[in-house]
């Protein structure tokens, strides 16, 4: 499949009408939890493709490429609100949050297990092990604010547990900086891989920047705002990925192309049929949206579509679902790690091979104080003494023994040495 070859509408004709809009609403005790992710996958998505073309808009003044930014800006636009209806009215801020780090653990891993490219798979494999636990602490507070259990609303296809505790993610900003691919070099695999999770956590990061102040009680106000702060230091790590010599208009290209194989997969993994409809739709859309941007970037700067996107066959369909060896794999053989940017080469080590001046001690003691007091841990600690143990749902024990306790929330490993 190549969507630039693929037929579609002319781009004045690809609005949608305010009907369309508004569309009906899935069933949240019927829908698999792989329909709700993808729903905030392609939200997420649009999200991405707004803001990226806003701030092109900013740096561009030539009349025709800003004329068609604002024409595929609104049908994005109309693509968003679309999705963003399909979640329901009853649908509960929490029961949405489980979905989001559901989504966070199960794409990345899906995304590591089937890279090449090192640099990638280092990446999505250190913040896998924190949305991992970030599910965890959610489904914690889920229980004993809702009495709700989350493994229901995973499907029992994503394990609850403990990861890299989120008291050790709190690291000095510089070190999530990581080194960029090279666009002309890199496989378009990668080049996909870097531009989906970069949208996906920056969703997240938004969420829950803009949900904390809603939440009913301060313990979950706190938790909220609290990995906001981890999720913008993954925004951080995954955007350093992408290649930021390309010009404005082959990152336009390969936003669209993204779209494209994101849609193009959702069409074939999508189990309800309605909403299989509009993933359909929405691909076409999208074929047009390429086409605009390709036209442009051979007009004004004589490059071809091909230069950004190879073939524009897509690579390996992405295709949702259970990850369980292999987050078990992750955790048991890198739970230890922080990321350290302070050398010549940027990378992830383990915390007993870290100095003791390394500004990631600093960082933890002027942000974090007392660990004990921190939000992710109280949601844990409290959960213990009004449950008598924490909620977790779990196949078989913690594959890293110091996180097998189920009446202590470990605060000190991949933190202190």
């Amino acid at each position: 499949m190549n969507p630039i070859n693929e037929k579609s509408r002319s781009l004045e004709n690809s609005f949608l009408p305010l009907k369309k809009m508004y569309p009906k609403s899935y069933n949240k005790a019927k829908t698999s939890p792989y329909t709700k992710t993808r729903v905030i996958l392609m939200n997420g998505t649009e999200f991405e493709s707004q803001w990226f073309m806003h701030n092109f808009a900013r740096h561009c003044d030539e009349p025709e490429i800003l004329a068609t930014l604002a024409i595929v800006r609104r049908q994005e636009q109309q693509q968003q609100k679309r999705i963003a209806c399909l979640k329901p009215l009853n649908e509960s801020i929490l029961e949405t949050t489980i979905a989001y780090e559901q989504l966070a653990v199960d794409l990345t891993a899906v995304l590591a297990r089937h890279e090449t490219d090192e640099n990638n798979i280092k990446a999505l494999n250190f913040a896998l092990l924190e949305d991992f636990d970030h599910l965890y602490r959610y489904a914690n507070l889920l229980k004993m604010d809702k009495n709700e259990d989350a493994d229901m609303l995973v499907g029992k296809f994503t394990e609850i547990m403990p990861g890299r505790p989120t008291v050790a993610e709190h690291r000095y900003p510089a070190d999530d900086v990581k080194p960029h691919m090279n666009a002309q070099k890199a496989d378009l695999y990668s080049k996909l891989v870097a531009s989906t999770i970069t949208a996906a956590e920056q969703q997240t990061m938004n969420y829950y920047m803009n949900i904390s102040q809603w939440y009913k009680n301060e313990l979950g106000r706190k938790l909220y705002a609290e990995i906001a702060m981890i999720e913008e230091a993954h925004v951080t790590q995954y955007e350093s990925l992408k290649d930021p010599t390309l010009s404005w208009l082959e990152q336009w290209v390969m936003h669209e192309y993204t779209e494209c194989w994101l849609y193009y997969s959702a069409m074939q993994d999508e189990s309800n049929e309605y909403i299989k409809k509009i993933w359909s739709e929405h691909f076409k859309m999208e074929v047009s949206h390429l086409k605009a941007a390709a036209k442009l970037l051979k007009k004004f700067e004589n490059k071809t579509f091909e230069s950004v996107c190879g073939t524009g066959e897509f690579p390996k369909l992405l295709k949702l679902g259970g990850n369980k060896d292999y987050v078990r794999k992750v955790l048991q053989s890198t739970i230890q790690l922080t990321a350290d940017n302070t050398d010549a080469k940027p990378d992830y080590k383990e915390i007993k091979k870290i100095p003791d001046s390394h500004r990631f001690f600093d960082y933890q003691k002027y942000m974090s104080g007392n660990p004990e007091k921190n939000p992710s841990h109280l949601v844990i600690q409290k959960a213990i003494e009004r449950l008598g143990k924490d909620y977790r749902y779990q196949d078989s024990e913690h594959p890293v023994k110091e996180l097998r306790s189920r009446e202590k929330d470990n605060v000190h490993i991949a933190r202190t040495k």
